[in-house]
């Protein structure tokens, strides 16, 4: 969670390989390597696989959690083997650049043995382990605090990162995909996008007559080879707008392609994804600088699957005790996972959650008991489930340091007693273990990507849309008991 920064800015080896066969709790077998099979994540002998788990890192480390800086062997062993007992085959960690990359051509070696026993940890516990690179939750040395999209030094430092991350755990099943980022963004402007987008337009027109002419402008209001990004106060042409968002998605796509081919030519087995914020599918967006630019179906020819993060947001934060709020997020849940599906890959929603089992301290939000959260995040797997093959909390135990809804969103609270959503959410995992629906009758609208991008009310309309087709459908439960 980039701790949702606007608003709120992967134990058990599958309960059971999800084709029916169980893997007892007493037996410590060694994780296979997963694969992908169409839109299935699949075992060595085909068996249909499922993440099912957790973002895991300890509360009491402040906020945001310094998991590597104060890891604890002890109690992380404890607490996989709890979130194994509750059906958990998957924990998401955070890498930082404070405990693994402070110098842009070498691993620290003492966050490479934190990592090492973390990673055996797991693999007793039969659980495995999705990294996500280098961020700034425990620090971020000088020479990082440059635009990690656009600028080439730090592009070729994290290809860096990646070459010697992955050659460090090439062969190690456990580890099942690197996430290359949580949620990433490219940004609006920086000295070096402009140099970027002024050579994409120079090779897309050749000419500032050409551009002039594609966005309604005079020639002589294109400063040629100083064009800047084009400006949000309703004074930009709307295919300038659409130009700077399709620049904006090359450069995501370069960033991704970079490093999934240091990761490829480390450890050829290697699954790599992207942890995609939600309005990297522009559906619900502010404005068209909070679309990420990381857009599925560009990402796909690179990626083996597609990994996207979800919290309820339809109608700002939302409401328990409002139905609207549960219907409109419901539908926009479907939506965003039914794009990321759309290149046919599997979708793991690898965040999701809501708070409940006390009052935040923050803003003026009412107390959510237990059994809320549980109804909700029961309720988004359920809308999900034909679309999705796996599901991550966000959270493992409540974190009261959060400075957002974190505080109330784990499985566990902070000392470890489990939540309602605890109990729900390992009878979800016994179901799932039966098997995923192959399909699911989701509404067929189209999403205009195009126009999406730099009109929020197209995004709002189109979800209006899918609402009201859900309706008349009538596919989607407004709650799933817990």
């Amino acid at each position: 969670m980039r701790v949702l920064t606007c608003l709120i800015v992967c134990s058990f080896l599958v309960c059971e390989v999800l084709c029916g066969r169980a893997v007892g709790l007493e037996e410590h077998r060694a994780l296979p390597r997963l694969r992908v099979n169409g839109n299935r994540l699949i075992a060595p002998d085909g068996k249909v696989v499922v993440l099912w788990g957790v973002n895991y890192f300890r509360p009491g480390t402040g906020w945001a959690p310094q998991l590597w800086r104060q890891f604890d062997p002890a109690a992380t062993a404890k607490d996989l083997q709890l979130l194994r007992s509750y059906g958990v085959n998957c924990v998401r960690v955070f890498l930082t650049f404070g405990s693994f990359f402070q110098e842009p051509d070498r691993l620290a070696e003492d966050g490479l043995r934190k990592w090492d026993a973390f990673l055996k940890l797991a693999e007793e516990a039969g659980i495995y382990v999705h990294p996500t690179g280098p961020d700034h939750w425990e620090g971020i040395p000088s020479w990082a605090r440059r635009d990690r999209f656009a600028d080439e030094e730090m592009l070729a430092a994290q290809e860096r990162f990646w070459q010697l991350f992955a050659e460090h755990n090439r062969g190690r099943a456990v580890v099942v995909a690197y996430d290359l980022l949580n949620e990433p963004s490219v940004g609006w402007d920086s000295p070096a996008l402009r140099l970027k987008w002024n050579r994409w337009l120079r090779e897309k027109y050749g000419s500032a007559q050409a551009v002039a002419e594609a966005w309604g402008l005079s020639v002589n209001e294109i400063r040629w080879g100083d064009i800047p990004p084009p400006r949000l106060d309703g004074t930009a042409s709307r295919s300038a707008l659409i130009d700077y968002q399709d620049f904006r998605e090359s450069v995501a796509d370069e960033w991704v392609r970079r490093q999934v081919r240091v990761i490829r030519q480390a450890d050829p087995e290697a699954l790599v994804t992207v942890g995609l914020i939600q309005w990297s599918i522009p559906v619900v967006l502010p404005d068209p600088r909070q679309y990420s630019a990381f857009r599925p179906e560009r990402l796909a020819q690179w990626l083996d699957f597609q990994e996207v993060h979800f919290y309820p947001l339809a109608r700002g934060f939302f409401d328990y005790r409002r139905a609207e709020d549960w219907e409109a997020n419901l539908a926009y849940v479907q939506a965003v996972v039914r794009e990321c599906a759309k290149p046919g890959q599997p979708v793991v929603v690898a965040e999701f959650g809501w708070y409940g089992g006390g009052q935040l301290t923050f803003g003026n939000h009412p107390p959510a008991a237990e059994e809320d959260q549980a109804r909700w995040c029961s309720s988004l797997v359920k809308a999900t489930e034909g679309l999705a093959s796996g599901w991550l909390n966000w959270g493992a135990f409540d974190h009261p340091e959060a400075k957002d809804v974190t505080q109330l969103t784990g499985l566990f609270r902070a000392d470890g007693r489990p939540k309602a959503w605890a109990e729900r959410f390992r009878q979800l995992g016994q179901q799932l273990a039966e098997g995923l629906p192959s399909a699911m009758d989701v509404p067929q609208i189209a999403f205009d990507w195009t126009n999406a991008r730099v009109d929020p009310g197209v995004g709002r309309r189109f979800l209006t849309s899918y609402t009201e087709e859900l309706r008349r459908l009538n596919v989607i439960p407004v709650r799933e008991d817990p």
